[in-house]
């Protein structure tokens, strides 16, 4: 068992549908799983400031060798800025839990399930929103 904020999270514990939605041992393994994503992606950017963007493979003679490295570069940084957004995502869904809308789609107000929940903490509409905001996406960037 595990104690962090208010609620103790039993080991094995899975949230389901079943359950209180957003009951205190949900919400509080719904923060761990937030922390523990954030804290990961945090580690693996410090990772990259050492390794790549400190390395001289951008200084190479060999052009082929130096357009290799500047493309490994770049991906590089792209992914770190996905993984920078990524992370305001999760600060902001810990600040849902902190105010109790956590879980509840923004758009509708009714709760998320808990499996795309699980799948993504960091959803913020339900399904059937998120399918009718992807719809709407694609017909205004297809005019």
């Amino acid at each position: 068992m595990s104690k962090a904020g208010s609620a103790l999270v039993p080991q094995n514990y899975k949230p389901t549908d079943e359950e209180e939605f957003m009951n205190p041992i949900m919400k509080e393994y719904f923060r761990q799983k937030l922390i523990a994503w954030r804290e990961e992606l945090l580690k693996e950017s410090e990772g990259t400031i050492h390794n790549t963007l400190q390395s001289t493979e951008l200084q190479k003679p060999d052009l082929a060798d130096r357009a290799s490295a500047e493309t490994d570069h770049a991906l590089e940084l792209r992914t770190r800025d996905r993984e920078r957004k990524l992370i305001t995502k999760i600060n902001e869904a810990l600040l849902r839990i902190d105010d109790d809308t956590y879980g509840y789609c923004e758009e509708t107000g009714e709760p998320i399930t808990v499996g795309r929940l699980d799948a993504r903490p960091i959803a913020t509409l339900s399904l059937e929103a998120q399918e009718r905001h992807e719809r709407m996406e694609r017909t205004h960037r297809d005019e």
